[in-house]
C-alpha cells in the first residue's frame, strides 16, 4: 500500500502501520518533510531522497506532496476486537452498506476517528476497500479506526443486535435525527451512493432515522450524511 502526502505519513510514522520504506523528494522546501525525515532516521525506518518524477511514478493521486511511504496492506480488524475495545462508556459504531468511492470512505474514516467512534464495519463486497485513495482522504485517520470486513452485513447486524447494540439506519423516511435518543450502544447505519441502505437491512434495524432536507435536492453524499449523524450523535453523548 501507497501513503503519500504530509498528514498521511506523519500519522502513519506515528502509529503501529508498517512501512517499509520512505521517498522523500529532494529539494525539500517544508520544515515538514525535514520532520518526517528526522523521524525516520529517528525510528530507524529506510528512507531515500529522490527527484520529483520519482515520486510522480509512484503517485496514485499525484499529489504526493514530496513524501510517499510504502507500506503493509491495511490489516482489518475482526468484529469482536471492535466490540472489545470500546472508546467511551458505550459502544459506538458505523455501518457502511455499500459505499463504493474511496473518497467517500476516507472522507468517512476521517469523521469517524475525531468523532471516537469505536470502529468502522464494511461488506466484503460491492464495497470499497481500505485503499491508497481512502487512506491518502482519510490524511492519516486510517492508522487508528478500526475497519471491519464482514461476508453480510445483516449477520453482523444480527449478532451486534445480540449484543444489546441498537441499531439505526440513515433514511429519508425516517424520524428526524434531532428528535432521537443516539446514546447509548448504538450503530448507525449509512447507505451506498446511488442506493441507500437495502431494504432488508433497514427491516433488520431497529430504528430509522433522517436529516431535515428543505432544499430542492432530497439526497446528501454519503460521507456528509455520515459526518452529521455521527456529530449529532456525539453531541448527545457529551450532554451538550
Amino acid at each position: 500500500m501507497i501513503i503519500e502526502g504530509r498528514n498521511a505519513v506523519k500519522e502513519a510514522l506515528r502509529s503501529n502501520t508498517t512501512i517499509e520504506k520512505v521517498l522523500i523528494a529532494k529539494d525539500i522546501k517544508s520544515n515538514a518533510l525535514f520532520d518526517l525525515m528526522k523521524e525516520c532516521k529517528k525510528s530507524k525506518i529506510v528512507y531515500q531522497m529522490v527527484e520529483n518524477n520519482v515520486l510522480d511514478k509512484y503517485s496514485p493521486s499525484k499529489h504526493h506532496q514530496g513524501i510517499i511511504a510504502f507500506c503493509t496492506e491495511y490489516k482489518y480488524y475482526e468484529m469482536s476486537e471492535i466490540l472489545e475495545n470500546k472508546k467511551g462508556d458505550n459502544h459506538f459504531l458505523v455501518i457502511l452498506d455499500g459505499i463504493e468511492d474511496p473518497h467517500n470512505l476516507g472522507a468517512i474514516i476521517r469523521t469517524c476517528e475525531c468523532a471516537n467512534v469505536d470502529g468502522i464495519i464494511i461488506p466484503k463486497r460491492h464495497s470499497c476497500g481500505v485503499t491508497d485513495t481512502a487512506v491518502k482522504v482519510s490524511v492519516g485517520a486510517s492508522s487508528y479506526v478500526k475497519v471491519c470486513k464482514v461476508g453480510n452485513i445483516n449477520d453482523a447486524i444480527r449478532e451486534l443486535k445480540e449484543q444489546g447494540i441498537y441499531i439505526f439506519a440513515a433514511d429519508m423516511d425516517g424520524a428526524s435525527i434531532y428528535d432521537t435518543n443516539l446514546t447509548g450502544d448504538i450503530a448507525i447505519v449509512i447507505g451506498g451512493e446511488g442506493s441507500g441502505v437495502h431494504d432488508l437491512t433497514k427491516k433488520l434495524c431497529d430504528s430509522i432515522i433522517s436529516l431535515p432536507q428543505l432544499g430542492n435536492i432530497n439526497s446528501l453524499n454519503a460521507s456528509v450524511a455520515c459526518g452529521i449523524s455521527v456529530y449529532e450523535a456525539l453531541r448527545q453523548r457529551l450532554g451538550k
